[in-house]
């Protein structure tokens, strides 16, 4: 069989598995990296100054970013995400059930587990842990390592960079937006919005706050009513704050920890080491019958 000779990037033609032959994919899990970023975002309405892919796009810059600094394979990124119940039945968004959103996470982790690759980080930019969560853990029944986080939520910002904490087509967003692709973001249609919460915030984590005493996560509960009828705009903060250097900062900041994370996994478990140490296809029905692979003991401990 053929095989490509000359490369562009490190035995790889691109970050981008959909970029790469299947030849030189599968080469490259085998012998130089089996670290798999899966960017995931959504179709979502963003005000009238931001674009309905910004979480996709979001997720796919920040993917992007790790995977060249890290050596780590970028999957295709889908376009479409899950959402909480109060984003259905807005116009601009297009949601996918819950469901249907896990099942489609699993089958690309899958799917990419069959070309050899044996460590997966899931990088959303977009609320969809109600479905996220449950495929990761679907994922590890079946032997598959798996992380899966929400960038910001990861950063923690907690107002370090930003005057607010990170809401929706926001400070935060739109100077993401401002750094990654400023050509999309119309910045003279940007306006303050905001929706009336069920409850008082101080019960609610807001997305990139550090958590404190008696608080919740603002996805364990339907906190809000419907976005079609609670918000004027279609934005929650204050847009008109976002700079593209807060934008880099965030970016940049962020990119940062994944980095670390990405080494870490590397470092310890070597190309060909399932962190797990176990395959387990048929899910839960066989749990039981676990048995380890060659580089862990018994115990599941690695050799």
């Amino acid at each position: 069989m053929k095989k490509q000779t000359t490369f562009k990037l490190d035995k790889r033609d691109s970050v981008w598995f959909h970029e790469n032959s299947a030849h030189v994919c599968a080469a490259y899990a085998k012998e130089v990296c089996d670290v798999a970023i899966l960017p995931i975002g959504a179709i979502e309405q963003h005000g009238a100054h931001c674009p309905t892919g910004m979480d996709t796009f979001n997720a796919v810059g920040i993917a992007e970013k790790v995977g060249a600094a890290t050596g780590a394979m970028v999957l295709p990124c889908p376009m479409y995400g899950s959402h909480p119940h109060h984003h259905w039945g807005m116009a601009g968004t297009i949601p996918l059930t819950y469901e249907t959103h896990i099942g489609l996470l699993v089958d690309i982790i899958r799917g990419a587990a069959v070309c050899g690759f044996n460590k997966f980080i899931i990088i959303s930019a977009h609320g969809q842990v109600s479905s996220t969560l449950v495929a990761t853990h679907k994922l590890g029944i079946e032997g598959l390592f798996t992380i899966s986080s929400t960038w910001y939520d990861f950063l923690r910002d907690d107002k370090t960079v930003l005057k607010d904490y990170m809401w929706h087509a926001d400070e935060a967003e739109t100077s993401v937006g401002l750094y990654l692709y400023p050509e999309m973001i119309q910045m003279e249609l940007a306006e303050a919005g905001g929706g009336k919460g069920l409850l008082d915030s101080s019960w609610k984590i807001a997305p990139g706050q550090a958590a404190g005493a008696g608080m919740l996560y603002h996805f364990e509960g339907t906190f809000g009513l419907p976005e079609k009828d609670d918000l004027d705009n279609g934005v929650i903060g204050d847009p008109t704050n976002a700079t593209v250097e807060k934008g880099e900062e965030l970016i940049e900041t962020v990119v940062g920890y994944y980095n670390k994370l990405v080494t870490e996994i590397k470092t310890k478990y070597a190309v060909g080491i399932n962190p797990l140490g176990f395959r387990n296809p048929n899910g839960y029905n066989t749990t039981a019958d676990i048995t380890y692979d060659k580089d862990h003991d018994s115990k599941g401990q690695l050799i």
